[in-house]
């Protein structure tokens, strides 16, 4: 609700029943018994020898989290979840709020909507983004080994096996749809309609140079499914543009993230926007930055939205202008601070609807 690795972070709340959820899990744990298929598929431009290889990048040294500190068989289900890295979990719940506080501001509904909607989905954002985490590196574990900065996740270092994932995931995806079901059936319904976009995100990196693409379409269905719950239905003429606005803002900041990975990636052969834009991904990132804030303004601007609104738009284009200026695209520690910085932009805009919405209760 997840990046070249894993993108910030994860899936979107699903509506897929409980026996579609059961087939696949029983169809893993087949597969995990036998020789797994996740060995099998591999993309024609990934060899194996390509994975053998050693990462020429150094490794960075691991950092100590609370994780660290929790029960011992604990610790790398907490791991394989990122919940000791929170920014997955709200670049997948920023669209959510942006939609949900922008449709209770155009209803002119109570705060008690709003906070029931919000508190729903940000439960659900860091349910699913995790679960997305363990999908992304369950198909993953092969290419994670190859590569310095994802060579210690639970699943690549072998503190969790694949049956053990499985399991995991079944937890996590039972608890993302009974979030689910606390919505209406039309927000179930529009929610199980995203289910192409999951399925095929883990496999984009390997076929296209756009999986940041891929990745933005999942992880900004919030957009549409927030108003939707709030409202039953979805206000299309203000929710399309949040949603491309929400699109071009992951592709900023994924392709941000992206840049950690790349020359492990031409080694393994995955592909990502970072290797697309090459050296010219400041002035891309700057078009879609821009973009971003003015596909949301015209969203607020059909929503009938206020001065603040647009201060908290205003807000999150200065943001998006510092992190450009600020980040250095050949440098891990400077890409990590650039895309966290990112996700400072969805704060700032939800900033601007939530006081835009406190204003008009105010009246």
């Amino acid at each position: 609700m997840l990046l070249v690795r894993t993108s910030a972070s994860g899936c979107l709340l699903s509506g897929c029943s409980t026996t579609r959820s059961c087939f696949v899990l029983t169809s893993l744990r087949r597969n995990a018994a036998r020789r797994s298929i996740f060995d099998e598929w591999l993309s024609p431009h990934t060899s194996r020898q390509s994975l053998r290889r050693t990462s020429t990048v150094p490794s960075p040294a691991p950092s100590k989290s609370w994780v660290d500190h929790a029960p011992t068989k604990l610790q790398p289900y907490l791991h394989l979840a990122r919940v000791d890295k929170p920014i997955g979990t709200m670049l997948l719940f920023y669209p959510c709020t942006w939609s949900i506080t922008m449709a209770s501001y155009a209803l002119q509904l109570p705060y008690t909507v709003p906070l029931k909607y919000i508190s729903l989905f940000g439960l659900g954002a860091l349910i699913m983004r995790g679960a997305g985490c363990t999908i992304n590196d369950m198909w993953d574990r092969n290419v994670d080994k190859a590569v310095a900065r994802t060579k210690d996740r639970p699943i690549a270092k072998g503190d969790i096996t694949l049956p053990q994932a499985v399991g995991f995931l079944g937890l996590q995806l039972s608890a993302g749809l009974a979030v689910l079901t606390q919505l209406n059936w039309y927000s179930i319904a529009l929610g199980a309609s995203s289910l192409s976009l999951v399925t095929i995100y883990p496999f984009m990196k390997r076929i296209t140079h756009w999986p940041q693409a891929v990745l933005g379409l999942t992880f900004n269905w919030g957009a549409l499914l927030g108003w939707s719950a709030v409202a039953g239905e979805v206000a299309w003429n203000v929710c399309l543009p949040l949603y491309a606005g929400g699109v071009a803002w992951t592709l900023v900041y994924d392709s941000i993230y992206a840049h950690q990975d790349k020359e492990d990636d031409i080694q393994v052969g995955v592909r990502s926007t970072a290797l697309l834009f090459g050296e010219h991904t400041r002035p891309i990132l700057s078009g879609l930055s821009a973009a971003t804030i003015s596909l949301i303004t015209y969203a607020g601007y059909l929503n009938g939205q206020g001065l603040l609104f647009y201060a908290g738009t205003g807000l999150a284009a200065i943001q998006l202008a510092r992190v450009l200026v600020r980040t250095n695209f050949d440098d891990r520690p400077s890409c990590w601070k650039g895309f966290v910085g990112c996700g400072w932009s969805g704060f700032w805009i939800w900033m601007g609807a939530l006081a835009d919405y406190v204003l008009l209760l105010s009246l």
